[in-house]
């Protein structure tokens, strides 16, 4: 292994309370990119060198070393950047379906999402402008609102408001630059998911960005594999990028651990092998 971040799904299936809970004991971590060392004789997918990463959930990424058999593992081209790789799996492909899957949007089209600075948000913000799709991105407020605000928009975010503000009367001359949304990206629920609802079009889909959506394997894999290439070519042209990550050795996941948990965290915990 040589990078794998903590995500809130993998705090959670420590917790017990996430849809997927693995035979204990058990190694944490769905989530990472590793290089290829060594292949059996029969693996014809991989070769040593080869930056691989998890196919399935519930690896368990949180290591030094580990042998999995190349069915559970996609091949990422080594021309993208270590934290790019490390983080794709999760965030930028439920991030990809959700915009590709649920509704047929077009330039011109604007969703509109909650949490949108959390790590799946900014990959939807990303994705959506290479697409000339309009995002309406919702936020708490906190402290340092203007700091999260320029740092949605320079990923391309074209609005960024805060739940309080989709109360307000102001929202009407919003939708006077930006058509009403064709699809809402859940990540909150209760109070902000109502709020939003009150500002899209009559017919819309709303999908929870909670979980990961990118377990395929057999006659999926291809399919899996081809929108993780979309997402390296993204990567490439610079319009799609990594979180803001943090780095922390393996030998202190106790810390990344810790940060991870903590309330308006701005920096993804990336542990490093």
């Amino acid at each position: 292994m040589l990078a794998a971040p903590v995500n809130p799904a993998d705090i959670n299936m420590i917790q017990g309370t996430y849809a997927l809970l693995p035979d204990l004991p058990a190694v944490g971590g769905n989530e990472g990119v590793g290089q290829v060392v060594e292949v059996g004789s029969h693996v014809t997918s991989v070769k040593p060198g080869d930056w691989v990463i998890p196919a399935d959930a519930e690896l368990g990424t949180w290591r030094t070393d580990a042998v999995f058999s190349e069915e559970s593992l996609v091949k990422l081209p080594r021309d993208i950047p270590l934290l790019c790789a490390a983080t794709l799996s999760v965030n930028p492909c439920t991030a990809y379906r959700m915009l590709a899957d649920f509704e047929t949007l077009g330039p011109g089209d604007s969703i509109i999402q909650n949490a949108a600075n959390s790590g799946v948000g900014q990959a939807v913000i990303q994705i959506a402008a290479a697409l000339g799709i309009k995002t309406i991105n919702v936020i708490r407020d906190r402290p340092n609102l203007q700091e999260v605000v320029d740092r949605l928009t320079s990923l391309g975010a074209d609005h960024v408001i805060t739940e309080e503000m989709l109360r307000k009367p102001e929202m009407k001359d919003l939708f006077k630059k930006v058509p009403k949304p064709r699809l809402a990206l859940n990540c909150v629920g209760g109070k902000s998911t109502t709020e939003m609802l009150r500002h899209i079009q009559v017919w819309v889909y709303v999908c929870n960005t909670h979980g990961n959506v990118y377990e395929e394997t057999g006659p999926d894999k291809d399919r899996l594999t081809g929108m993780i290439l979309t997402l390296c070519d993204l990567i490439r042209k610079g319009q799609l990028t990594a979180p803001a990550c943090t780095q922390v050795p393996l030998k202190d996941y106790r810390l990344a651990l810790e940060a991870s948990m903590k309330s308006f965290i701005s920096s993804k915990q990336v542990l490093t092998m």
